[in-house]
């Protein structure tokens, strides 16, 4: 059995439903069950500004998939609830992302995957759901822990609670 984890995001459509339905297919996931998950998160946008703030939760999942195996999961449950890859622009809106952030202490670097997820420790939407769960756990490439990542972000875009951020 394996330990991974996944950050889940949506902006687009009813967020907070797309975040419940990405959980409960992954908890469906034949081999693997969720342990806990993060508390759920309204974040800034990163990378393209100018579109809806996220919803945010991390998951941790004991598998036994192998991460390739658990990424095509992840990309079926994305397709089911109506991603599509295709007709997106990079880091803009979509009705849920589903990203493998580590899978044990294991690097791995293909076409395909990367993991250690290589933009986590630039963004906060993920870092700070991750610190609930895991504050020490060690980047196995960066070799520093979740909080040290944390606290070295320089560029850090607002993360709160659900149901907390002021709205303009």
């Amino acid at each position: 059995m394996s330990i991974a984890y996944l950050c889940l995001g949506s902006n687009s459509g009813d967020s907070f439903k797309l975040i419940e339905q990405a959980v409960s297919f992954l908890n469906m996931l034949e081999q693997t069950s969720i342990v806990r998950t993060s508390a759920l998160y309204e974040t800034e946008p990163w990378g393209v500004k100018d579109q809806n703030w996220f919803l945010n939760v991390a998951i941790e999942v004991k598998t036994k998939l192998s991460p390739q195996d658990l990424l095509v999961k992840c990309q079926n449950i994305e397709k089911t609830l109506g991603r599509n890859r295709q007709n997106e622009t990079r880091w803009g809106q979509r009705p849920i992302d589903i990203d493998i952030i580590f899978y044990d202490s294991e690097v791995i670097n293909s076409d395909f995957l990367t993991v250690p997820h290589k933009y986590m420790h630039l963004r906060a939407f993920v870092l700070v759901p991750l610190l609930e769960l895991i504050p020490d756990f060690v980047h196995p490439v960066l070799k520093k822990t979740v909080s040290q990542l944390y606290d070295d972000l320089e560029d850090v875009e607002d993360v709160c609670l659900y149901g907390t951020r002021q709205h303009d």
